[in-house]
């Protein structure tokens, strides 16, 4: 069996439910409280593929400004990124839609041509049938972002498909490196 080790940097502004998505899928858990990350906080999580195990770190990195300056240390050694923003149909979800463009510039900055997913958080606070993807999926290709998924945190909707993709992202890349035998 073959040991891989990933360092996946989950990113995206303030209280759009990064680190509950994060508990959701390697916990199973949800807590309503907001509890606001400070620079950042990692989880451990394992996962077996093809035989192989996948030792997974999430960094889990605060979107507020004040820790602007903290993040270049804290995106060394990334392979992978999850962008993060709200699809609330308020004013905080269309800002934090605009600002995953800003979070993709900057973890491309200081890791390069990553893979990264898209997740629109909070599903559960709209109704989803008067969504409209047009613009994300734009984004996504214009981006050439691996995946777009829309998600729940407290319902746990589409989170272990989501983070899933990234992880078989990750596994396939590595598999198909000419430095694996």
């Amino acid at each position: 069996m073959a040991k891989f080790k990933f360092k996946i940097t989950v990113i995206g502004d303030g209280v759009v439910g990064k680190t509950s998505l994060i508990k959701k899928f390697t916990k199973g858990s949800f807590k309503k409280e907001y509890i606001k990350t400070i620079g950042a906080q990692f989880f451990k999580f394992k996962e077996e593929i093809e035989d192989d195990l996948c030792e997974l770190v999430f960094w889990d990195i605060a979107g507020q400004d004040e820790f602007h300056f903290l993040r270049p240390s804290f995106y060394k050694s990334s392979v992978a990124s999850i962008v993060v923003f709200s699809t609330e149909e308020n004013n905080f979800g269309q800002v934090t839609f605009k600002h995953a463009g800003q979070w993709l510039k900057e973890i491309k900055k200081f890791c390069g041509d990553i893979p990264v997913v898209l997740f629109g958080n909070k599903v559960d606070l709209v109704d989803e049938s008067k969504l409209d993807d047009e613009k994300i999926l734009k984004f996504v290709k214009k981006h050439d972002i691996i995946g777009y998924y829309r998600t729940s945190a407290k319902t746990g909707q589409n989170v272990e498909n989501a983070f899933k993709a990234i992880i078989k992202e990750l596994h396939n890349k590595v598999k198909s490196s000419p430095l694996i035998e």
